[in-house]
């Protein structure tokens, strides 16, 4: 399990250990909170816990003195963990650097349950073909694609019209715009809905999130551009809606828990019982949808741009993002400077000959978001 201590790690871990003997865990991997990491891997006995900081190596292996765990630390000790033969693996790094593990494991033919949103943005063709081509199966876990295939089940995807993804509009959802300007990172980082960590929380505010979602949304279904659309659904309840060449919405609705995805691909194709709390209806009692407002929300129509352009233009866009997220935690750009940063990076990079017909490999979707980062760090200072 790849990214064990964060959010949707645990959600998915609190379900391993509901049923423990189940599963026989081999290995759990995150990042520098080692403490919750070492008592996940006590608890559940497993194989092997790899924390991505070579420092922290120390510190895990005193939590994990007296198991049979073992321990490993960096990169590389990640990449080595995915390599092991296993039969489910979740993929749930945050981030680019959750690509190489979930290529590496599908090289087993295993089922990769994919909650890392990157690994389809910035190498989707790379990442399905190698799942197709080692017969491995591929699992959504972000609540809006896990809808839109669980409303696609025996269904045809040539009678499909449209696929709807919903959002909640975030924490500044209700702001003026003219504020938005002045927006704090701590601002940025509640949720009105949902339970999740500090740099989704933040994407969900300028509807990065949502922008790499559509993104996906190309890539999984192989559907074309103009066939999704986005809708602010402040209730989070709906989590995505296909429509049929019939006029029929299939809608999938459920709380707004990570469990219920994740809960999906664990056990597919069955379907079992989960912990999640059942809606009632009738005290709900309705439902609001709007458009998003291009003003608020710019990052969707850079989704837009990126899928036009195809090639690498989603690692340039992933990378831009990832950079332009870590400038505004820091401090050094404004909430709405991220989107300047990225349309700035795509417009620097788009003029570089082949990035739209460059042939999408591991080393170009590497070098590109590499390179991707240092022109997003060069566009903070030509800011305003």
């Amino acid at each position: 399990m790849f990214g064990a201590t964060g959010s949707v790690g645990q959600s998915a871990l609190d379900l391993v250990a509901r049923d423990a003997d189940a599963y026989d865990v081999v290995a759990l991997t995150g990042g520098r909170n080692v403490v919750q990491l070492a008592k996940d891997a006590r608890a559940l006995n497993a194989d092997l816990a790899v924390t991505c900081h070579p420092e922290c190596y120390h510190e895990l292996k005193s939590l994990l003195a007296g198991t049979n765990v073992e321990v490993a630390a960096g990169p590389a000790a990640i990449a080595d963990a995915a390599a092991h033969q296993v039969d489910w693996a979740l993929s749930a790094i945050v981030g680019a650097a959750g690509l190489v593990p979930g290529l590496t494991a599908l090289s087993h033919g295993t089922t990769l349950a994919l909650a890392n949103k990157e690994s389809l943005v910035t190498a989707g063709r790379l990442l399905l073909g190698k799942a197709k081509a080692y017969g491995a199966t591929v699992l959504p876990v972000d609540s809006e694609h896990s809808a839109i295939f669980q409303a696609l089940v025996g269904e045809d995807m040539a009678a499909v019209e449209r696929v709807i993804i919903t959002a909640s509009g975030g924490a500044f959802r209700d702001w003026p715009v003219e504020k938005l300007a002045t927006a704090t990172p701590a601002e940025a980082s509640s949720h009105p809905n949902w339970n999740m960590g500090q740099r989704i929380t933040i994407d969900s505010a300028s509807m990065f999130n949502k922008a790499m979602e559509v993104i996906e949304t190309k890539e999984f279904f192989d559907v074309s551009s103009d066939m999704i659309e986005v809708l602010v659904h402040r209730e989070s309840l709906i989590h995505a809606m296909v429509g049929f060449n019939d006029g029929a919405l299939m809608a999938h609705v459920g709380p707004p828990d990570m469990r219920h995805a994740i809960g999906y691909a664990l056990h597919w194709p069955e379907r079992k019982a989960l912990p999640v709390e059942r809606l009632d209806l009738a005290n709900i009692g309705s439902l609001t949808f709007q458009a998003p407002d291009a003003a608020r929300y710019p990052a969707l129509a850079i989704a837009t741009r990126v899928m036009e352009q195809g090639g690498l233009a989603g690692a340039v866009f992933n990378a831009a993002k990832e950079r332009a997220l870590d400038g505004f935690i820091a401090g050094d750009i404004g909430f709405l400077d991220m989107s300047q940063v990225v349309d700035a990076t795509l417009d620097k990079m788009s003029s570089q000959t082949g990035m739209q017909n460059a042939d999408i490999t591991l080393d170009s979707v590497l070098e590109t978001d590499r390179l991707a980062r240092v022109y997003a760090g060069e566009a903070f200072s030509n800011l305003g």
